[in-house]
This record gives C-alpha cells, sequence and structure tokens, in this order.
C-alpha cells in the first residue's frame, strides 16, 4: 500500500533502499499527503539526462503530485535498487509494491498469457504497437492483468536490436552456434529453432554476462543497449531506426490492490497522467532508435540493418516455432494470438 508520513510498509521498503531523489520545485505543495514507490532496473538519471524510462518515472511523479494538488506523489527506485527486477511483478500482485516501469513479459512465469507481449515479429511498428491499446488484443490483456491484480497505467513499445561480442547476429544463416539472450521464452524458441543457444537473464544483468562470455549476442532495447553501455563489449549491432523482430511492451504497471484503494479521484489522476506520459515515451523509444545507431558507430561497431527480406526469414522461422508453441498453450493464448494478428494485419 501507499505510505503516508511513517507506515509498517513505508518503514519496511526504507531499510531495502533510499530513493531516487526527485530535484524538482514542488511549487506551493508540501510533501505529498501520500507516496506512492515506483520500482524498475534501469539506470537512474535525471528529469532531463539518462534512460528515458527512469525520467518518464520522475515525470509522472511530479505530473501526478501536480494533478492531484499535493495528495498524491511518487518516489523512484531506480537500478533494482528497491527490489530485484523478478521480484517486481509478484510484489505488485501482492500490494507490496506500489508501481513498477517493467518489461511486461518477464512475468511470462507466473502468468504465461504474458509472453505474448515479446512475441518475435509478431509487432512490427510503433503504429502496430500503439493499436493495441484500444484494440480488442488491449483490453483483454488489461482483463487479464487486472485479474492477476495488476493495472496498466501507461502503453509504451520499444524496438530493440541486438548487440555481439564476436560475429554479427543479424540474419538467421548467423544464429547457429552463439549463445544469446533473446529477452522473453518466445524469442528463445525462435533462436533454438535458428540453431542458437539461449540464456535467460533480464537485461540489467547482460553487461556482465557479455563481458564473462556467457553470451555472445544480446537482444534487447534499443534504449537499453545505450543505457546499459553495450557498445563497450561489442563488434557488431543488427537493428536501429526502428526495424526489428524484435518489439517489447513495456508499461509503468501499479499494483491492483493499491490503486482499488485510493479515492475514485487519485485513480483518475493516475490514469491520466499515465496517458499523458505515453506521448514522451514514444517519442523517447523512437530518438533512441536513431541514438543507437549513432553511440555504437562512434564506437567503431559494425552496424547492420534490418532489411525485408531477413525478416520475414525470421518471421517464418517464429510462426513455426514460438507462435505455434504459444498458441498450442490454452483456448486463452490461442485466443490472445488471433486477437494480436488481427492488429498486425490491419496496421500493416
Amino acid at each position: 500500500m501507499i505510505s503516508n508520513t511513517m507506515t509498517r510498509r513505508g518503514f519496511a521498503s526504507s531499510c531495502l533502499a533510499a530513493p531516487a531523489i526527485l530535484s524538482f520545485s514542488r511549487g506551493s505543495f508540501a510533501a505529498p499527503a501520500n507516496t506512492l514507490k515506483i520500482s524498475h532496473q534501469f539506470p537512474g538519471g535525471s528529469l532531463t539526462e539518462g534512460d528515458f524510462r527512469d525520467r518518464l518515472c520522475r515525470q509522472f511523479a511530479i505530473a501526478l503530485e501536480k494533478r492531484t494538488n499535493g495528495a498524491l506523489g511518487a518516489e523512484v527506485y531506480p537500478d533494482s535498487s528497491l527490489m530485484k527486477v523478478t521480484a517486481q511483478f509478484s510484489s505488485m500482485r501482492k500490494g507490496a509494491l506500489d508501481m513498477s516501469f517493467y518489461p511486461l513479459a518477464y512475468a511470462g512465469g507466473e502468468v504465461p498469457e504474458l509472453n505474448l507481449t515479446l512475441m518475435p515479429c509478431m509487432v512490427s511498428s510503433y503504429t502496430q504497437g500503439q493499436a493495441w491499446k484500444t484494440a480488442a488484443i488491449g483490453k483483454e490483456l488489461s482483463r487479464i492483468c487486472a485479474e492477476k491484480g495488476i493495472i496498466i497505467v501507461t502503453w509504451i513499445w520499444q524496438a530493440g536490436g541486438c548487440a555481439s561480442r564476436s560475429k554479427r547476429l543479424l540474419a538467421v544463416e548467423d544464429a547457429p552456434g552463439l549463445k544469446v539472450r533473446g529477452g522473453s521464452r518466445e524469442m528463445d524458441l525462435m533462436f533454438k529453432e535458428a540453431g542458437a543457444a539461449v540464456v535467460s537473464l533480464p537485461s540489467n544483468e547482460a553487461y556482465a554476462a557479455m563481458q564473462t562470455g556467457s553470451v555472445d549476442a544480446v537482444i534487447t532495447s534499443a534504449t537499453s543497449l545505450i543505457s546499459f553501455r553495450m557498445e563497450e563489449l561489442s563488434k557488431h549491432l543488427s537493428g536501429g531506426g526502428g526495424k526489428s523482430y524484435w518489439f517489447m511492451f513495456e508499461p509503468l504497471l501499479m499494483s491492483k490492490a493499491v490503486f482499488d484503494a485510493l479515492p475514485k479521484a487519485q485513480q483518475d489522476a493516475i490514469m491520466a497522467t499515465g496517458e499523458e506520459m505515453e506521448k514522451f515515451g514514444y517519442e523517447a523509444a523512437m530518438a533512441d532508435d536513431r541514438t543507437v545507431v549513432d553511440v555504437y558507430g562512434k564506437k567503431g561497431v559494425e552496424i547492420h540493418a534490418f532489411t525485408d527480406e531477413i525478416l520475414n526469414k525470421w518471421k517464418e522461422l517464429a510462426r513455426k516455432s514460438a507462435w505455434k508453441d504459444y498458441a498450442d498453450r490454452s483456448e486463452t493464448a490461442s485466443n490472445l494470438m488471433k486477437l494480436a494478428i488481427d492488429v498486425a494485419e490491419k496496421n500493416a
């Protein structure tokens, strides 16, 4: 639950980690009467510098406090400083964590249907990703999350690319023999089908894994490829420009138990503020798709762009591996797959 001046959970959380200091002027407001805790795995920064996902959380905190006239605010805990990324989803479900900017496919172990949110070659553009929110697929995902104790506050997709330490990983033919971090169960299935060995780990552990040779190639968002400094270890980058087999849904989420305990006016303020953040999120994600090419190019990393021909081959592989496996798991999964394909076809 949210904390006021001092609550049992607020005291316990303060023992775990100190929050990121939100350096902004409160204007005429005193400290907010209630404060939400927002946890995420990404590097901390400021309102204007650093990983846009951290910046979005900070901007959300400011806008929420302003919208509620100081009644409700937020503290941001970056770098998994409040709790490990793998614990955040279940903690929100239990009401032990208020909010998280969270790659939803990470929760696929608890809620298998959510693996759809990082399905290779399913979403192929930001236009398709944005269309999920108001389409039947978005309503069904929101329903499933709510049943599991989670509220989706923002809808933001990110394109990704692949950084590799030895040989390039661009086409299907490049995969055999490489140890690959795909980012989700379904991505891993596609790469296994291509002949790669797969390694499962969150993106904030990718640098160390690449450094030690535990992985040869890391597929993650353009923003993470920048924020986690993977260019320092890479010889090749495949991607950039928002064209990829990898689009991940990374929303700002909230515990439904915490949300439901708030007054209606504050609930409305949270959802309105979340929607307000989406324009910034998409613009920043697309900017990072361009920036990642510049960052890696300046380090002398060889850049490889995805072509339609290359992506079509990956899609063929994804259909017979990840797509089929997912759809065969349950009637719910099969229905979700159909709804997602419908969005893709209508927004091709």
